[in-house]
């Protein structure tokens, strides 16, 4: 029981913060939120929840075959991890999520439509690997000691993340309709970037702590 309580809040972080930045996908889940409804976009983001789950079982896949390597350079792993979150929130703060307002048109007519350009769009960035990679580090995710029945709790809590961000998502944005613009979007992009920063930051100084006690 300890160790699912370990992992559940862990998961539930990753799989939100996985779906946070407001890439292309974002824009396209509010973007039908606003032009088809709000469950229309739910399963949109289903279906990018799914992509980030198949990532994270490869990210967990191979962090399994050198676990003895983490346990024995944790230190650096959680300084390394913390700084590729510290440069992709840096990244998210330049960037301006309105570029992919283009890409994001949708053209799908049923909810299986909508499902599958969400996995699609998503899973065609293989990039978000290095991403997973470094929250993994970075909340010390997989320990050594997890069995099978940890690794299914741990990426249902990621899958479970992950939904209740596009809930809150698709729920924000229907109840806000056209108030939500362009200048929001940008708002809501660094606000996420500054907490993966800060996140960053508090990871590096936990773990030079840990070492000098």
């Amino acid at each position: 029981m300890e160790q699912l309580l370990y992992i559940l809040p862990r998961g539930i972080a990753i799989g939100a913060l996985i779906s946070a930045p407001m890439g292309p996908i974002g824009m396209l889940v509010i973007q039908r939120t606003l032009s088809k409804g709000r469950w229309s976009a739910f399963f949109t983001g289903v279906g990018a929840a799914l992509s980030d789950l198949i990532y994270c079982l490869l990210t967990g896949f191979c962090l399994s075959f050198i676990t003895g390597f983490i346990d024995a350079h944790q230190l650096g792993i959680q300084i390394i991890g913390s700084i590729v979150l510290g440069a992709f929130g840096l990244y998210l703060f330049r960037k301006n999520p309105t570029r992919a307002l283009k890409t994001a048109i949708p053209a799908a007519s049923d909810y299986w439509s909508d499902f599958g350009t969400g996995f699609l769009l998503t899973f065609s960035n293989p990039l978000i690997l290095f991403f997973i990679i470094g929250l993994f580090a970075r909340f010390n995710f997989i320990l050594p000691e997890f069995e099978i029945h940890h690794h299914l709790f741990a990426y249902t809590a990621i899958f479970g993340g992950a939904l209740c961000w596009w809930y809150g998502v698709t729920s924000l944005v229907s109840h806000l309709g056209k108030r939500i613009n362009m200048r929001s979007l940008k708002i809501i992009n660094r606000v996420i970037a500054l907490i993966l920063l800060g996140m960053a930051i508090a990871g590096v100084i936990m773990a030079l702590l840990d070492k000098h006690f």
